[in-house]
């Protein structure tokens, strides 16, 4: 490696270099918090100021002082608008390398840009080093006891102030380098594990998020023959980190899945891990939109590529049949979640590249085409709700539906939009209807059955179909559309 020392902080002449040493400083600094905490836990001997001094997060700098570059791509992300300094605070950079490198290398490639990495200011919260809690079992030691000696979060210092608008860009310095510091990045990566039951590190960069368990199954056994069929897929791996290997014996493989606990954890996720780094990860979200905040809120520091809504809704519509799908092209969001950040009257844009993959998956899944499709796949307006039961202020609902040409009401769809759109990360909905409330066509227990039964599968074939076509044209998928006038320059 060839760096030089300046004010502190080191040169890195390539994007490798600069995530290596980012590797460096973290390791060293959690590793000194790691160390000092287990001590104090046994001998109860506190650090001292000189050792504290070692327990904070790495920082990635980035100056540019040639204004007026036009890079050569007409890429979303990877690209400084304005001269100045942008620095962030970085946390896990070995977990985050291909992240990193994505963003850094085309940047350093495009600009005139000097980058640096050293140590910031920040300090690293004891909690975020301590991996499953049985450190501090039977040692007698209180967290409030720990957060006088040892850092500890600071909640205010963890917030999405550039996500939403609010940063003040005009007298910052230095700028922000991305949406997310290490602090926020580091307690939604612990949130993800409460939540989800598995290790953040599994959660893939295609990402499903349903509402009802059934597609967990039919997930589960998509990922086993795919396991068993020699593609690209090495492993599966489920709630409470259980992990299905590809070559298992299929006795050997149910044994395992049999065994899970699923129902542990609030939102379940199942991940199906590929070679090339390209895998897939269903989230079973539950009901309702602060479900869908909240793990959306969590996933999008890990950067997705995109996350697809594919779940049960209401046909709204007397031309709908139960079993028919709807390809939402807008949002009325009704549901009041994010309304403080992003009001409803601001429009979600539909993305052409995930519409035309949803469509042409369902093309693919269904082998309908034309005016059959048409007839079974509706795009439309989605209204998402925050009241199950809607219903009873139909006559007050009405003329609002009315005017907004919606087609199906759920509600989780135009939160996860939202949140894509928020915080940047492609997205997209296709639902399949599942009763018709204002026709008189309800979910009865025979009838579901049998609907459930027939349309699951062919749903989450399309879903994960419509990922494997996004996966082919990453260059245009991160849109234009999901950046402001001041953004940093990662994605």
């Amino acid at each position: 490696m060839s760096f030089q020392a300046r004010d502190g902080f080191t040169v890195a002449t390539s994007a490798e270099e600069a995530v290596d040493l980012l590797g460096q400083l973290h390791q060293q600094a959690t590793q000194a918090l790691s160390q000092a905490l287990k001590r104090y836990l046994k001998e109860r001997v506190a650090p001292d100021a000189s050792q504290r001094t070692l327990f904070r997060y790495p920082e990635l700098r980035l100056t540019y002082q040639c204004a007026g570059e036009i890079p050569v791509s007409t890429r979303a992300y990877a690209k400084v608008q304005v001269p100045g300094v942008y620095s962030v605070t970085v946390t896990h950079p070995a977990a985050f390398r291909r992240y990193l490198l994505d963003q850094l290398t085309p940047l350093m490639h495009d600009f005139s840009v000097r980058v640096e990495v050293g140590v910031s200011d920040r300090f690293i919260p004891y909690p975020y080093v301590v991996e499953q809690g049985d450190e501090l079992a039977g040692s007698g030691v209180t967290a409030a006891e720990l957060s006088r000696v040892f850092p500890s979060t600071d909640l205010s210092a963890a917030c999405d102030d550039v996500a939403d608008g609010l940063h003040d860009w005009e007298h910052a310095d230095p700028f922000p380098l991305a949406l997310f510091d290490a602090a926020r990045v580091d307690f939604s990566l612990r949130r993800l594990v409460h939540y989800t039951g598995s290790d953040w590190r599994h959660v893939q960069p295609w990402i499903l998020l349903t509402n009802y368990h059934r597609y967990v199954d039919q997930f589960i056994r998509h990922g086993l023959d795919q396991l068993h069929d020699g593609s690209r897929f090495v492993r599966m791996v489920l709630p409470g980190n259980i992990v299905v290997e590809r070559g298992m014996e299929e006795g050997e493989a149910q044994a395992i899945i049999a065994g899970v606990v699923w129902h542990r954890y609030q939102m379940p996720a199942y991940h199906l891990i590929a070679e090339d780094g390209h895998g897939i990860t269903l989230v079973n979200i539950g009901v309702g939109p602060s479900n869908a905040k909240n793990i959306t809120d969590h996933l999008a520091v890990l950067r997705p590529h995109c996350w697809l809504m594919i779940g049960h809704c209401g046909g709204l519509r007397q031309s709908q049949t139960i079993g028919d799908y709807v390809l939402a092209h807008a949002y009325m969001r009704r549901d009041g979640i994010l309304d403080r950040v992003l009001p409803p009257n601001i429009p979600l844009p539909a993305l052409a590249e995930v519409q035309q993959a949803l469509q042409e998956a369902a093309a693919q899944v269904t082998g309908e085409k034309g005016d059959a499709l048409k007839k079974r796949l509706r795009t439309g307006t989605v209204l998402t709700y925050d009241d199950r039961n809607w219903e009873l202020r139909w006559a007050q609902e009405r003329p609002l539906i009315n005017l907004a040409r919606a087609v199906a009401v759920d509600m989780e769809s135009g939160t996860i939009a939202a949140q894509g759109y928020r915080l940047r990360v492609p997205y997209g909905t296709l639902l399949c209807v599942s009763d018709k409330p204002l026709h008189s066509e309800i979910k009865l227990p025979g009838s579901a059955n049998a609907f459930y039964e027939r349309a699951v599968s062919q749903h989450l074939k399309i879903g994960i179909s419509a990922l494997d076509l996004l996966r082919n044209q990453l260059d245009s998928l991160h849109s234009r559309k999901l950046r402001s006038f001041d953004e940093p320059p990662f994605r």
